[in-house]
Parts: structure tokens; C-alpha cells; sequence
């Protein structure tokens, strides 16, 4: 629910203790602060498990972070912690993450030098590149009786039919996925011929040790993925065990019913989006209702499909940067930076925090984005942005490498990764295709030249065309060479308002007169200080 209306997204600027009296949007499927009774602070959690970890592992800077939600009650949760720690370890609230809430703040964690971050709340589960994670999600109350029931009331005409061989795949929130062995247990004695998978979501992550003295933030070889990432269930129905006992079975999710127990959220819709082929029946413990998951999602990827056709026009794209914590993002946007340049488009990598529309819109000749975040983050499906939003997954399948629209989405860094091509395609087989050979747009009906950045003709020492915008040079041996024209140059061309004139030997010096004094907040002129 909205508590409150955000500050306009529009102003340049704001006071500094804006930030301190904001009040945020709370959702509604999301554990608050006003859930939580102090009494119950040790049990919804799990404080006595979370010091268990910390001594048995011997960790001494601890970094706890909070989402906008749980703030309140993160000093009760500090000081339950420091009493049954003692003073030999130091601990830290973490709060206003760079990107979303969901992930891994490894970047303000490093600022204090943690041995391990304690995340509170809701969690995407995308693993990190360097720092060892405790993950406490809070345990929302559940009907367990009533979530059998409906759930077992819908599945039963299909798991009950003679010639069915549907299985079924549990799918919790993180929420709620304490909830879930007592589930599996009732929903078994109802269907015992039915096979049900229930994948362990991870509570505790460690990353793999890296071999290179480097910071795992920047890999020996940013081109290559780090060591292999342990898949946690956030994107992928099936843990890892699960899905050696589903293959041993030859079952694929496609056989599979699959029921996800939460209410409506982004995590639900890129677990829908990622697993279109598959049926899958949800449970509202909020609202107590269940429903099919189905048209939703169409009309989703029908609008996914628009945005990469606009996408597929773009020659001048900026690689949005959404993460620094997940694992594999700077070889990912290597790759994308690859991918890019092989198609001869300009591409720009810009960081600018938590997205909004105003932050996008100074870059006006930038026609295409594309997100880098963790799979939760990556859809940004807003009409507020002046520029379409793809993610790599999209981008891939707008640039035409080795990848065609057939419904199946990824958003995994990993899988887009393991996808590639070594060095993707090899320069010796480029296509001889003529590169200024007219292409159809589906976004306008018509054809378009698309504009090349990196001109693979100028190595060969072809003539130079006299239209072009591109500045022409000579050598000493009266060679004429060819500088590509820049993205920024072409824009600032097309402006009609391109800086004050500069009437260089025009105008007469003007005489240096007193200015004023002050920060741009409140000037004061010498003779008329201003009143504050």
C-alpha cells in the first residue's frame, strides 16, 4: 500500500534531510515493521540460529542490512544481537542500498570492512562475489490447513485422472519458506502415487575462493566468468538436488504442476516469465485465495516483444549498471560490450544508482537501455522512461546472436553467459553482407539505414563518402583517412539549440567587477547581503 507520495521526480535537487523525513512505499506481500511484535523479535528472526552462525564461523565485523520496511525495528534486532555476541564483535546496520533491497549491499558492507552481511528480508538469493551471506527472511504467518486445502482442491481433477503423470513442484516465497516441509507433508498423504519436489531454499551462502589476488569485483580476465556460482532457488524451480532426482526420473518442469505459495510480486512475475512453458497455480496466504497464472504474463512478454523490436532500431544503447554485488556482472557486461561493438553500435556504460525517469532522461541520445541487475530488478516494464528498458537476455535476441523469440526467457547472468559462443563469432567469419543495405523497421513500418560506429571498411582503405559527418584527415603521403563520427557529435549536430554563441573577437572585454559570495543554496551581494 501507498503510505505516502514521493518527492517529484522531476526536481534536480533536494535538501539533505529530505532523505531522513521521507516516508516510502511500503507493499503490501512485504513483512513490515508494523508485523512485528518485540516479544516475538528472537523466534521471527531467528536471532539465537544467526548468532550460531556467526560464533561457529568466527566472523568479528558483522553488517546487518535492513530494507526501508524493516528499519524500524533494526535497533531492537542490534541490540539482541551485541548482548548475545558480547564486545568482541562489532556489528552494523546497513540501510538505503545503492540498487534494490533485495540483493547483497557488498559495496557499503566493504566500508567496514564486514566479514559477513546478516540480510534481512525479502532476498532475491543472487549469489556474491566475495562476501559470505546470512539471510534471515522473517516468517510471515501461513494457514497451512487452508493452503492444503485449496491448493490440493485445484490440482486434484489432473493428479487424479487415470492417464496423468504430473508431478508437482513447490514453490515458497522466501517468506514463507519455513512453511513449506509441513506443506509437502499434507499435500503427500492426499496424493501418495504423486511425486512433489520441494527445493531447500539456502538460508546461508559462502562464495567460492578465488584463486586471483584481484578483488573479486574486477576478475584477472573480465571477459570470462568467475568460478563456477552455486545455483540458488531463486529463478529455477528445482534446487540442485531436486533436479538430479527430477532427471534420474526423466521429468521436466514441463510435466509439472507447479504451485507457488505468495501473494503478487516481482518475484513472482519473473518466475512466471522464466517459466512460461509451465503450469503453475498460486496460493495468497494474505488474501487466502488461489488462482491460474496465465494471461498476465502473456500480455507481459507481448509488451517484451514490442520493446525489442525498438531495441533491434537502436544504434546508440547504454549499459545501465543495477548491480555490484551479483557475481558475474562485470563479465556479463563485457560480453554485452562485445556484442555491441561486433554490431557496430555505440554503447555507453552509465551508473546512476536507483533508476528513476529523470536520472535517464540526460541522456537524451542514448536510444536504447540495457539493465544489468539482479533477475528480480531487470524488468522494467514503466512508461514513464523515454527509452525502452531490455535486459541482456533481450539485447541478445535484438542484436540477432544465435538467439530467436520463442517465448523462453533468462534472466540468470550464468546461463546467458554459458550460451555464448567462444569469442562469440570470429572476425575471419564475418558476413560479407553490404553493412548499408536497408533493414525493415516493425516499429515503423518502413525501412531505416542504421548508423555505424565502428566502421570495419576504414581498415581496407575504401573511398570515403563526401555526405558523411565524419571528419576526413590526411597524411603526410596525402592519404585520406576517415574518422567515425561520435554518437555525442551527431547529437549535438541535430540539436536546435547547441550552447551560447561564443562571437569570438565580436564583443569588447567587459571591465571585472565585485561578484558575489556564497554557496549556489544563498548568494549575498557585497553591498545587499540577502536575509536567510
Amino acid at each position: 500500500m501507498s503510505i505516502a507520495q514521493p518527492p517529484p521526480s522531476g526536481a534536480f535537487s533536494t535538501a539533505g534531510e529530505e532523505a531522513i523525513h521521507r516516508t516510502v512505499e511500503i507493499k503490501e506481500n512485504e513483512l513490515t515493521a508494523a508485523d512485528v511484535q518485540y516479544e516475538n523479535i528472537d523466534q521471527l528472526f531467528e536471532v539465537q540460529e544467526t548468532v550460531r552462525q556467526i560464533i561457529d564461523n568466527d566472523y568479528r565485523q558483522i553488517a546487518l542490512q535492513f530494507p526501508d520496511e524493516l528499519l524500524g525495528v533494526s535497533v531492537p534486532i542490534y541490540n539482541r544481537l551485541k548482548q548475545l555476541l558480547g564486545d568482541e564483535r562489532n556489528a552494523y546496520v546497513l540501510a538505503d542500498t545503492t540498487y534494490g533491497s533485495c540483493c547483497v549491499d557488498e559495496v557499503a558492507a566493504a566500508h567496514i570492512d564486514a566479514d559477513v552481511v546478516v540480510h534481512y528480508g525479502h532476498a532475491c538469493l543472487s549469489p556474491t562475489s566475495r562476501l559470505p551471506v546470512i539471510y534471515v527472511f522473517g516468517k510471515r504467518p501461513i494457514d497451512i490447513e487452508d493452503c492444503v486445502d485449496q491448493l490440493s482442491s485445484k490440482v486434484h481433477a489432473q493428479l487424479t485422472d487415470p492417464g496423468s503423470t504430473k508431478s508437482l513442484i513447490l514453490k515458497p516465497d522466501v517468506s514463507y519458506a519455513y512453511s513449506t516441509g509441513k506443506i509437502k507433508e499434507a499435500i503427500q498423504k492426499q496424493f501418495p502415487d504423486t511425486k512433489i519436489f520441494a527445493p531447500e531454499v539456502l538460508t546461508r551462502y559462502v562464495p567460492p575462493l578465488s584463486t586471483s589476488a584481484v578483488a573479486p569485483y574486477a576478475p584477472t580476465d573480465p571477459d570470462q566468468p568467475s568460478e563456477p556460482i552455486s545455483p540458488l532457488p531463486s529463478t529455477s524451480p528445482i534446487a540442485q538436488d531436486d533436479k538430479s532426482a527430477a532427471a534420474s526420473e526423466s521429468i521436466s518442469t514441463e510435466e509439472c504442476l507447479i504451485l507457488y505459495i505468495g501473494g503478487e510480486s516481482l518475484a513472482l512475475t519473473n518466475f512466471l516469465l522464466t517459466h512460461g512453458s509451465s503450469e503453475v497455480i498460486s496460493y495468497d496466504p494474505q488474501t487466502k485465495s488461489t488462482r491460474r497464472e496465465t494471461g498476465s504474463v502473456n500480455k507481459l512478454l507481448m509488451r517484451r516483444y514490442a520493446i525489442i523490436q525498438k531495441a533491434r532500431d537502436a544504434d546508440v544503447i547504454g549499459i545501465l549498471v543495477g548491480t555490484l554485488g551479483v557475481a558475474s556482472y562485470l563479465p556479463l557486461m563485457a560480453h554485452l560490450r562485445r556484442l555491441l561493438s561486433k554490431a557496430q553500435k555505440k554503447c555507453y556504460t552509465i551508473s546512476v544508482g536507483k533508476l528513476n525517469p529523470a536520472k535517464l532522461a540526460n541522456f537524451m541520445e542514448i536510444e536504447c537501455f540495457v539493465l544489468v541487475a539482479c533477475p528480480e530488478n531487470s524488468v522494467i516494464d514503466s512508461k514513464e522512461f523515454y527509452r525502452p528498458i531490455v535486459t541482456p537476455f533481450e539485447l541478445e535476441i535484438a542484436l540477432g546472436v544465435d538467439r530467436s523469440w520463442t517465448g523462453e526467457y533468462v534472466l540468470d547472468f550464468d546461463q546467458i553467459l554459458s550460451s555464448r559462443k567462444p569469442d562469440d563469432v570470429p572476425d575471419e567469419q564475418v558476413s560479407d553482407e553490404d553493412p548499408d543495405q536497408p533493414s525493415f523497421s516493425l516499429v515503423t513500418g518502413t525501412y531505416r539505414h542504421a548508423k555505424r560506429y565502428v566502421d570495419p571498411k576504414v581498415a581496407h582503405g575504401e573511398r570515403v563518402d563526401p555526405d558523411s559527418h565524419a571528419i576526413t584527415l590526411r597524411n603526410n603521403e596525402s592519404a585520406l583517412s576517415q574518422a567515425v563520427a561520435t554518437a555525442g557529435s551527431e547529437f549535438l549536430h541535430s540539436r536546435s539549440f547547441q550552447g551560447l554563441e561564443q562571437r569570438l573577437g565580436k564583443d569588447e572585454p567587459a571591465v571585472l567587477e565585485q561578484g558575489r559570495s556564497g554557496i549556489a543554496k544563498g548568494y549575498e551581494d557585497v553591498d545587499h547581503p540577502s536575509i536567510p
